[in-house]
């Protein structure tokens, strides 16, 4: 885990995907810093080894099995999270899925898959939890973006439009919910070696591509994600709303 600390005490967080990856890296970062989890996944089985790592090192945590693609399924879900624990603080949006197709061989089927969960789930989540937030005039509600947000790469035409989409609403969120006293943000990284990306990598030619492309020369690591969502959970970036904070190691600024 990064070097960061915060104060989360007393706040409730929700996490999408939060049985895997970036999502559940930062599920842990969270409770470490006091908050209570509220863990979303669609995998009952990885929500119950998450639960378990978490309540080992003397975490609260709740798990929720929803399939982000289903507004009814968020909508019961996030009712069970205001039930649960009375309140809701902070929301990261981690639930994510990638079909790597050309162009001109892109299918209907794959296209819905990536838009309904990336960007149609991310946004349901958003709206179930800010009516949650409206009551108590205050929140944080943090998407996970990409780098793909800001720049195509090829194969991931449904990807780029999915994560183009997320963090356009996140905006327009931002604007809209500022009167309640709740920031929405973007996080937006470049490729992170997680389980999710481990065969992507298997490629090597794919590989030095995105090493290429990265100024810093690396592949990012799950704590470069977590250190920015931290901060923006958290009160020190209680002025910040509507941005797309990049951690892509330079990928989009040269």
């Amino acid at each position: 885990m990064p070097d960061i600390s915060v104060d989360l005490n007393g706040k409730v967080a929700a996490v999408t995907g939060g049985g895997n990856g970036i999502g559940k890296a930062c599920a842990i970062a969270f409770m470490e810093n006091g908050a209570e989890i509220a863990l979303i996944d669609y995998s009952a089985s990885a929500l119950a080894q998450a639960k378990e790592e978490i309540e080992a090192s003397g975490g609260k945590c709740r798990t929720y099995v929803c399939d982000v693609t289903s507004v009814q399924q968020i909508n019961e879900t996030f009712a069970q999270i205001e039930a649960d624990s009375g309140r809701l603080d902070i929301l990261l949006n981690s639930a994510g899925v990638n079909v790597q197709q050309w162009g001109e061989e892109v299918t209907e089927e794959a296209w819905d898959k990536v838009l309904n969960t990336n960007a149609k789930g991310a946004f349901f989540c958003c709206q179930a939890a800010g009516k949650i937030m409206f009551k108590q005039s205050r929140g944080s509600i943090i998407n996970l973006g990409s780098a793909m947000s800001v720049v195509g790469y090829e194969r991931r035409s449904s990807y780029c439009a999915s994560k183009g989409a997320v963090a356009q609403f996140t905006k327009v969120l931002a604007g809209e919910w500022a009167r309640y006293n709740i920031t929405v943000n973007t996080v937006a990284p470049t490729f992170i070696y997680t389980p999710f990306t481990a065969p992507m990598f298997e490629n090597k030619d794919f590989h030095e591509d995105v090493k290429r492309r990265i100024l810093l020369g690396r592949v990012g690591e799950v704590e470069d994600v977590v250190g920015a969502v931290l901060y923006l959970a958290s009160d020190a970036a209680k002025f910040v709303t509507g941005s797309v904070l990049m951690v892509d190691g330079g990928w989009t600024a040269w």
